[in-house]
């Protein structure tokens, strides 16, 4: 799954930093530029929900195939769009089945404990952010040869297909993913249990059925099924972190929305070197995200107390940045945040699952991306309002919305040390 992952966002940030340009040259206005990446951004917020929870109901295998064959098909079309028309046509199936990793990261919180999910969630995090550090490298040299765009286009399909291949040929059986891929390739990290591997093979052989029976549902009722699905997560008590999870990605957009231009306005460098310093970042998070293992044992498996931290130096390094005075506590701020925005990314997750129960994984990944994605359309426009008082205001609001979240959790810390009593309704 590690390696699927990073060809994933591999292919996906070789095409995506060209997209503006081949739109345009196609004759696209600027705005007709932003209607078509706002579509695929609503796109993206209404179907994670709908398409977690199917992978809940039809199984994993089935629903991790169909998107990225279905995303597959989405950037072959995005190869031949030689007009504005074809251009849009080709995100729709991009923007509603294009979500290969939340799946992926659900699969994973099914093969693994409850104890070894945080270090595994950040190794698979960091497998997915190599990707995304080479990925624009290589799109940049191919986009340089005659029809550059089209073969890098291609070449993402083609990578999609390759996973196709790789996700097909994974050990579905359920003897096979909990016990003996765990033996043989989990040297770095604790063993299961005999408890962990009998708890594993039960839900392994029930969802298995689950699956079976819903693949022969009709598509009424699955639609049922997930519609009932989404209300029992609407009517239960996870509010709390679907908030602190939307208030620390603002935060987090609002630090990286101006950061080149603010850069060049507070101490005169050129966004090179804005660019220079985002990828030093990306590289801190790779690590931090192998570091989670030895961080979760420091802390003896306290998500709670890991993101609470994690959220508090998140919080003060951002308002370092804020108030900088040289270039250098910019640089400090970027080394120190990468690690605590990449720790706090993971902990959110296994806390979403801890709470809400590892049966509605699909689901609860899936309303977590979407209130990600009202992160991205909420923090362009906060940014742009605050811009108009002063190149610190996006951070400095960013400061605020982090210290919220904080608070939240602080005032909720009874809810989050008895996890375990904690269910969704429907459940």
């Amino acid at each position: 799954l590690f390696l699927p992952s990073f060809q994933d966002l591999f292919g996906v940030s070789m095409v995506v930093p060209l997209m503006n340009l081949h739109i345009k040259s196609l004759g696209a206005s600027h705005t007709v530029a932003g209607i078509i990446g706002s579509l695929y951004g609503i796109m993206q917020l209404f179907s994670s929900t709908f398409v977690g929870c199917w992978s809940d109901i039809v199984g994993r295998r089935y629903s991790l195939l169909s998107c990225i064959l279905l995303s597959a098909l989405g950037y072959f079309l995005l190869g031949t769009s030689t007009t504005v028309f074809l251009f849009a046509i080709s995100r729709v199936p991009v923007g509603i089945f294009k979500h290969t990793l939340s799946i992926s990261k659900a699969l994973l919180s099914d093969l693994v404990s409850e104890r070894d999910r945080p270090l595994v969630m950040g190794r698979f995090n960091a497998a997915s952010s190599v990707g995304f550090i080479l990925g624009p490298v290589v799109g940049g040299y191919l986009t340089e040869l005659e029809d550059g765009f089209y073969q890098t286009s291609f070449m993402c399909a083609s990578i999609f297909l390759l996973n196709a291949g790789l996700v097909w040929m994974l050990p579905w059986s359920e003897e096979n993913p909990g016990n003996r891929e765990h033996q043989q390739g989990n040297k770095g990290t604790d063993s299961f249990s005999a408890k962990a591997n009998r708890d594993l093979h039960l839900k392994s052989a029930t969802n298995g059925a689950m699956a079976s029976d819903s693949l022969f549902q009709s598509p009424w009722i699955q639609v049922a099924t997930v519609l009932k699905r989404i209300k029992g997560i609407a009517c239960s008590d996870l509010w709390d972190i679907f908030l602190v999870r939307l208030l620390m990605s603002v935060a987090i957009l609002l630090y990286y929305s101006n950061f080149s231009l603010a850069l060049e306005e507070r101490f005169g460098v050129k966004p090179l070197f804005a660019g220079y310093l985002m990828s030093y970042s990306s590289a801190l998070g790779v690590l931090a995200g192998c570091l989670l293992g030895p961080i979760t044992r420091l802390y003896q498996h306290n998500t709670y107390r890991i993101l609470l931290h994690s959220s508090t130096l998140t919080c003060t390094l951002i308002l370092l940045y804020a108030s900088a005075l040289s270039i250098w506590m910019v640089i400090l701020s970027s080394t120190f945040l990468a690690f605590s925005t990449t720790v706090g990314r993971t902990c959110i997750i296994d806390l979403e699952l801890t709470i809400g129960g590892n049966e509605a994984s699909g689901t609860l990944l899936g309303v977590g991306q979407s209130v990600t994605s009202v992160g991205r359309i909420v923090a362009p426009l906060l940014s742009g309002i605050a811009q108009e008082f002063s190149p610190c205001g996006p951070p400095s609001l960013g400061v605020g919305l982090a210290l919220v979240a904080i608070l939240i959790m602080n005032a909720n810390k009874q809810k989050y040390c008895s996890h375990g009593n904690v269910k969704l309704k429907n459940q």
